[in-house]
């Protein structure tokens, strides 16, 4: 049986969140954060954002930001204490904090959608 070790799903999924968030991220702070608090764009209405986020597909496309968001998060937090701090006798304590907590939170963002929905 071959082991394999899951560092590379890890650095692409580090990836793949890094990539997800610079694209949309910018764009939903301007948006959500100052363009309509500010007043600069009418807001969508209720309805609307309510029919929007109904949407199965737009349901999808926030939950795989949330994931690979939270996922390059736990995996830049992990190496920041690993190599940053050099707390390499806690490896595997940081790691299982990490990721746990980017899995916890991608159920918690998979219910929340659910409910919109």
């Amino acid at each position: 049986m071959i082991n394999r070790h899951p560092e590379p799903i890890l650095w692409m999924l580090f990836s793949a969140g890094g990539v997800v968030s610079a694209m949309l991220m910018p764009a939903l702070l301007l948006l959500f954060g100052v363009a309509y608090p500010l007043g600069w764009l009418a807001p969508p209405s209720h309805e609307t954002m309510v029919a929007v986020l109904g949407n199965p597909l737009t349901g999808l496309v926030l939950f795989g930001l949330c994931v690979l968001s939270l996922f390059h998060f736990a995996h830049r937090f992990r190496h920041t204490l690993y190599d940053g701090l050099q707390i390499k006798h806690l490896n595997e304590v940081i790691a299982l904090v990490s990721y746990g907590s980017a899995i916890v939170g991608s159920v918690i963002a998979a219910y929340l959608l659910w409910q919109v929905s």
